[in-house]
């Protein structure tokens, strides 16, 4: 269970995002809200990369800034537009990312052919198109035994049988108990995943939106 308390995010005294209170059950939640409302703000403060007010518990157990080495062994979060050092391959990120997380045996390899990422996953990510670049996130953001998983526009920048893929992947999380935190501005109802809660971020906070 991802829990928040008291979250607030400004910059320069402009308030950002304000959520007083959140307590999201294990399931999969889709985030949605324009361009520039929060959105990547919030899962990088989740992810523990900005710096906020307030508190966000994992479980109960793990807060992001008393905790933050066991905290981020179970939280993962992939990038909506990834940028990386262009004289780094996927295998070296992949690699480096895979130890730091502790990856189970095989899983590099399960998530490289899911992804179909062999072809070029050693040359530098500086020759990548956004698709390649895109790929390489996403397999970042499963690595491991994480609790929680976010992924921010996850169904950008791939072809209809990566996204495939990808709803494949967080449908074979999900039913082995990981939790999902899903941006996008594409409908997720046009996919085979089913969407647990709803969110909208508007007047600068969280709103719950029923799904129809």
């Amino acid at each position: 269970m991802l829990h928040v308390k008291n979250y607030r995010k400004a910059y320069h005294g402009r308030i950002i995002l304000e959520v007083p209170e959140l307590q999201l059950q294990p399931g999969i939640h889709w985030i949605r809200g324009v361009n520039g409302a929060g959105k990547s703000t919030f899962f990088r403060s989740v992810a523990g990369m900005l710096p906020f007010e307030g508190e966000i518990w994992l479980n109960d157990t793990w807060e992001v800034k008393r905790d933050p080495v066991a905290f981020r062994l179970r939280v993962n979060y992939a990038e909506a537009e990834p940028l990386y050092p262009e004289y780094l391959s996927a295998f070296d990120l992949i690699s480096f990312v895979a130890k730091a997380k502790k990856a189970p045996a095989g899983q590099v390899d399960a998530l490289v052919e899911t992804l179909e990422i062999a072809s070029f996953w050693k040359q530098p990510v500086g020759t990548y198109s956004s698709g390649m670049l895109k790929k390489t996130s996403l397999i970042l953001g499963f690595l491991g035994n994480p609790t929680l998983i976010m992924l921010d526009e996850p169904l950008i920048t791939i072809d209809d049988r990566a996204v495939a893929n990808v709803c494949q992947l967080i449908d074979q999380y999900h039913q082995n108990g990981v939790q999902f935190l899903l941006s996008s501005h594409q409908d997720f109802r046009l996919t085979d995943l089913k969407m647990d809660s709803s969110y909208i971020i508007r007047n600068q906070t969280l709103e719950e939106i029923h799904l129809s």
